[in-house]
């Protein structure tokens, strides 16, 4: 697994856990603790999703504005990320 990988995957447990806390609290929203370890997991999410882009580029069409509308075209396609199999 590379990198790019590894992060993609850190990426999606974080949101995924969030997730899950976001659920719980559906059924307990008075759970202080379910809500810090919500706030924990966006913030994670959001850290991991930051970094990924920074490295990686955009992981939507959504964040990929800038100050052209369509500036991520320019950038490398997903199938240019990654090296092929020998």
């Amino acid at each position: 697994m590379n990198e790019r990988e590894m992060l993609l995957r850190r990426l999606s447990s974080a949101q995924f856990a969030a997730w899950e806390m976001h659920m719980f609290l559906d059924t307990h929203p008075t759970d202080r603790s379910a809500m810090q370890s919500l706030k924990k997991y966006e913030e994670r999410a959001r850290m991991l999703q930051r970094e990924y882009e920074n490295r990686f580029g955009p992981l939507n069409s959504d964040d990929a504005y800038g100050d052209v509308r369509w500036e991520w075209v320019n950038s490398p396609w997903p199938w240019e990320n990654c090296k092929e199999a020998d």
